[in-house]
């Protein structure tokens, strides 16, 4: 007896992503061929476009803030129904300081946002991407730039602008990215690295709302304050 093996396929990036998506998006019925599921452009229930998506973070926020979380949709029931799709409301791009979890600073839970994290907001082709992936192919309406208070990158940044001093290993790419930040505060009156801190939020934010791969979405910068808790957004 002889198995036939069929022939493989090429699937380009593209192509690889959309499968991915319908694969979560789809039925099948007995031997019918599957059929496509467009992916809403917000959570069931949740935020119906930008402006909505960005009034739920403020007042998520507000209740992190005040200590008055809600702990939203962390039940056995929100878990069933993330497990057969994500429809996230808003993609944070923000610092890996262990201090700004995204999901607590907006007191959000399972499935509400697509969070990408890099030292200091540094972007680079697979940032990109992941924030490409969320505003193209899951319809995401806010991208939120996320920087905050006393960022270790950016007071990294402030050094090597400082004292000129090489950064060694993978850092040397973190720091090429807040550098520009760090020189274009050099001069300002307050606080160096508080002034990068902001300046780099404002960079990333224009450099994403120009790309056309974000046109989908608006794109927000916001400064968290690790004191009080509280965000903080830049021009919404």
């Amino acid at each position: 007896m002889s198995v036939t093996t069929p022939t493989p396929t090429k699937t380009g990036r593209r192509g690889v992503l959309t499968l991915g998506l319908a694969a979560l998006t789809t039925a099948t019925v007995g031997a019918a061929a599957p059929v496509a599921v467009p992916a809403p452009r917000h959570a069931p229930g949740g935020p119906l476009d930008a402006a909505a998506a960005l009034a739920e973070l403020r007042a998520g926020n507000a209740r992190f803030a005040a200590l008055r979380q809600r702990h939203p949709h962390q039940d056995a029931a929100r878990r069933a129904d993330v497990a057969v799709a994500q429809h996230p409301f808003a993609t944070v791009i923000g610092c890996i300081d262990s201090r700004v979890p995204p999901e607590l600073v907006f007191d959000q839970g399972l499935g509400d946002l697509l969070t990408v994290r890099s030292a200091g907001q540094a972007l680079d082709e697979a940032v990109l991407g992941s924030l490409q992936y969320g505003v193209e192919e899951l319809h995401v309406p806010l991208v939120l730039v996320l920087g905050h208070e006393r960022c270790g990158a950016a007071a990294a940044a402030v050094e090597y602008v400082r004292t000129g001093n090489p950064v060694e290993g993978h850092l040397e790419r973190v720091i090429e990215e807040l550098a520009p930040a760090a020189r274009a505060t050099r001069d300002l009156p307050g606080d160096w690295v508080e002034n990068t801190v902001r300046a780099n939020v404002d960079r990333v934010t224009r450099r994403l709302a120009r790309d056309a791969a974000f046109s989908g979405a608006r794109v927000v910068g916001a400064r968290f304050d690790l004191d009080t808790g509280k965000v903080a957004f830049h021009h919404a």
